[in-house]
Parts: C-alpha cells; sequence; structure tokens
C-alpha cells in the first residue's frame, strides 16, 4: 500500500477520532477499564488503538480496495521515465446498473503532487470508463470518486475537472468520504 493512501487512512481516522462524540466514547471506555485493567496507561491507550484499528479496517473494506488485475480496474501505475513510481488508479464496476464506474484508488506520491499527475490519471479513468460503458451498451457513462473528507487537494482538482459533489458517508453524524461524480 503506498504511502499517500496510510496517509490518507491517518488523516480520516484523525478526523473521525477527534470529534465530540468519539472523544465521549473513548473516554467512557477508558473510564470503565480502569476498574478492569491495572494499568492507568494501558486503560487510557487501549481503546484508542482499538478504535483506530477498527476504523483502518472499515475503511479498507468500504473504500480504497483494489479490484481484481484485468477487466475494467487496472491497477494502473503512473511512473516517471527516471522510474519513480508517481501514483496508482484503480477503478471497478458500480454496485447496479447505470451506476458506471468507481474509482476505488487514486493516490498520488507526494513528492509528484501538483503536477498534474492526479489529473493525467483522472483522464485515463474517464477514457476508461467511456470505453467499459459502451462495451456494455450503457447510453451514459458516469465516474464516481470517493474522497476522505481530509483531502482538499483532492476534493479542489475533481471540481476544477468538472465534478460534482453528489453524496458522503460517514460515522457518528459526521462525514469521513464524500462522493463526486461526473457524466461522461
Amino acid at each position: 500500500m503506498g504511502a499517500g493512501v496510510k496517509d490518507t487512512e491517518n488523516r480520516v481516522a484523525l478526523h473521525a477520532l477527534t470529534r465530540p462524540p468519539a472523544l465521549l466514547l473513548l473516554a467512557a471506555a477508558s473510564s470503565g477499564l480502569r476498574f478492569v485493567l491495572a494499568s492507568f496507561a494501558l486503560a487510557l491507550l487501549l481503546p484508542v488503538f482499538l478504535a483506530v484499528a477498527a476504523m483502518k479496517l472499515g475503511l479498507r473494506a468500504r473504500w480504497g480496495s483494489l479490484p481484481p488485475p484485468g477487466g475494467l480496474g487496472g491497477p494502473w501505475v503512473a511512473v516517471r521515465g527516471s522510474g519513480d513510481v508517481c501514483g496508482v488508479l484503480a477503478l471497478a464496476p458500480g454496485s447496479s446498473a447505470g451506476d458506471g464506474a468507481r474509482v476505488t484508488r487514486l493516490s498520488v506520491s507526494r513528492w509528484h503532487r501538483r503536477r498534474g499527475v492526479g489529473r493525467r490519471l483522472l483522464a485515463f479513468a474517464e477514457s476508461r470508463a467511456r470505453a467499459w460503458a459502451g462495451g456494455m451498451g450503457e447510453p451514459r457513462a458516469r465516474l464516481v470518486v470517493p474522497v476522505a473528507v481530509a483531502a482538499w487537494g483532492v476534493a479542489g482538482m475533481l471540481e476544477g475537472c468538472g465534478y460534482q459533489a453528489e453524496g458522503s458517508w460517514g460515522c457518528m453524524g459526521y462525514t469521513l468520504v464524500r462522493e463526486f461524480s461526473k457524466e461522461l
């Protein structure tokens, strides 16, 4: 898994765990564990580690998995002439007919950001989604891109490329991931 992906997971986990309801639940769990465990430090840290692990497993299960090789999804890796890996892209079909294609992984190495790599990967994803929709007999092509709420740069890039925010999902009433889509 690339460093950019791990950074995004960490930012989403930090964002979710610093919301007031999450802090209240962590404090209550820590207080309860102090009566069971003999160590104050363990009672303080155990709920945090368990919450972060659950959050990361949940994110990986719902968002950001790589599809099997071949077919629509890739994965494709962007590489510079010097052999440096710049980014990665993976696609999957939507969950139902007419949903179009869905980006399951779009990550650009931090050393190659703001150099057009993300836009090129997105343009490639759009061309693959169009070709896939045409091959499936769909009258129109559509691409959906989920974005972590903490990834403001990606959201700005998508809006600049004509994508519209259409939905979101989260935990405890807080948005963790926004979904952008574009009719192609």
